[in-house]
């Protein structure tokens, strides 16, 4: 299919036909093969020095610059989020050290939202920060133009994490590109929640981080990230830094987040109705405060969602009245039998984590004890049976 072809198509055909073999091939299997290699053997001298200098490209120079596995991935996350080129890496965290430190330098001052996820917030002040970077967070509900007025001559980049990855707070990232692009100052966004129901690049963003691993994986068994730029001189920083950094991904890997990428528009929507049903549940519920999903009416950022989005997916936050107790909320976590205790989310099966030890600037997150479920694929009135048991805990 030819690229311009490739622009008519709507988001769920792209994730078909992106990033698989050319017709023009004839005979050839559905999928594109998997390409496993680090030597590349040129026809002669002069190929070889030519092709050295095609770094930027898709070319065949040495495996750590890629293979045909992981342009075809390349091109479908890029596709996918309404980018021009993408850059795939070995876990969400590398693609957004590669984000960051393709802007960063000494003298520094990095904006970033105070819900940011644990690991990036790690990253910032133990590696931006002696290296001389300034890292400032912003509480993420603040207006856009109280956002906007922290941007310094020395801003490096303004980060944007939307919905926060516990708390959930939702940004106006249509005006704070606005007003980061009025200052000549790049926008760069971890999109992992909103992957295929939020296109970054049309509301302004330069940068797109996505952790692979939860959605387009889909089956929580490779760890992959991506980062995907608006417009060719992003391209140019972001593949630099990879390269420098010799930052890379298994091929077998890349292999395994196309074929789930295929399925990735039934999964979300099946999540996103299941996630909405529980929310629901979980908003009737006399032991709750809040439930933190954007796409749930009535719930905190739900109109900036509702102008956005397209889609949701299956990853939200519920906050209990401080009253319960939080040895009786360990206790429910612990009682139940079909969501699993772990980190991830975006796989086919559920999940509950206890939202401990977030680390803020600007106050708390919570007045009581939160969780956060990821739903899954499994029939949802199981899941609302086992939440049902659990809950007997906090009685």
């Amino acid at each position: 299919m030819r690229d311009n072809d490739q622009d008519r198509l709507r988001p769920r055909t792209r994730l078909i036909h992106t990033g698989r073999p050319s017709p023009a091939l004839g005979r050839r299997f559905v999928n594109p093969p998997l390409v496993r290699g680090s030597t590349v053997l040129h026809p002669s001298t002069a190929d070889r020095f030519a092709a050295s200098q095609e770094y930027l490209d898709q070319a065949l120079i040495y495996g750590i610059e890629g293979t045909p596995t992981h342009f075809a991935l390349e091109d479908m996350v890029a596709a996918i989020e309404g980018g021009t080129r993408c850059q795939i890496v070995s876990t969400g965290l590398n693609a957004l050290a590669v984000a960051l430190l393709a802007y960063a330098r000494a003298g520094g001052h990095l904006l970033m939202p105070d819900s940011v996820y644990g690991p990036t917030r790690s990253f910032c002040e133990r590696m931006l920060k002696p290296l001389g970077v300034e890292t400032e967070y912003y509480p993420p509900t603040e207006s856009p133009d109280a956002i906007g007025a922290g941007l310094r001559e020395n801003t490096i980049a303004l980060f944007i994490e939307s919905p926060g990855s516990h708390s959930f707070e939702m940004q106006d990232v249509p005006a704070l590109a606005r007003i980061a692009r009025a200052r000549e100052i790049p926008v760069i966004m971890d999109n992992t929640w909103g992957i295929h129901v939020f296109q970054p690049f049309q509301h302004g963003v330069d940068v797109s981080v996505q952790a692979l691993t939860k959605y387009v994986g889909g089956h929580s068994d490779l760890l992959l990230g991506a980062v995907t730029v608006s417009t060719e001189a992003h391209w140019v920083r972001i593949r630099t830094a990879a390269m420098l950094l010799g930052a890379y991904a298994s091929a077998d890997d890349c292999w395994l987040a196309l074929r789930g990428a295929r399925t990735l528009a039934v999964r979300l929507d099946q999540q996103m109705q299941a996630g909405l049903t529980l929310a629901r549940w979980f908003a009737d519920r006399p032991e709750v405060a809040r439930v933190l999903h954007p796409a749930l009416p009535g719930a905190p950022g739900h109109a900036i969602w509702r102008r956005d989005y397209t889609g949701a997916p299956s990853l939200f936050g519920v906050e209990f009245h401080p009253r319960i107790a939080h040895e009786k909320i360990i206790a429910m976590v612990d009682g139940l039998r079909l969501f699993g205790i772990g980190a991830s989310w975006g796989g086919y099966e559920s999940l509950v984590l206890p939202s401990l030890n977030l680390k803020r600037t600007h106050g708390t997150a919570f007045q009581g004890a939160a969780v956060r479920f990821h739903v899954g694929l499994e029939d949802t009135a199981d899941l609302l049976a086992d939440l049902t048991q659990a809950f007997e805990a906090l009685a």
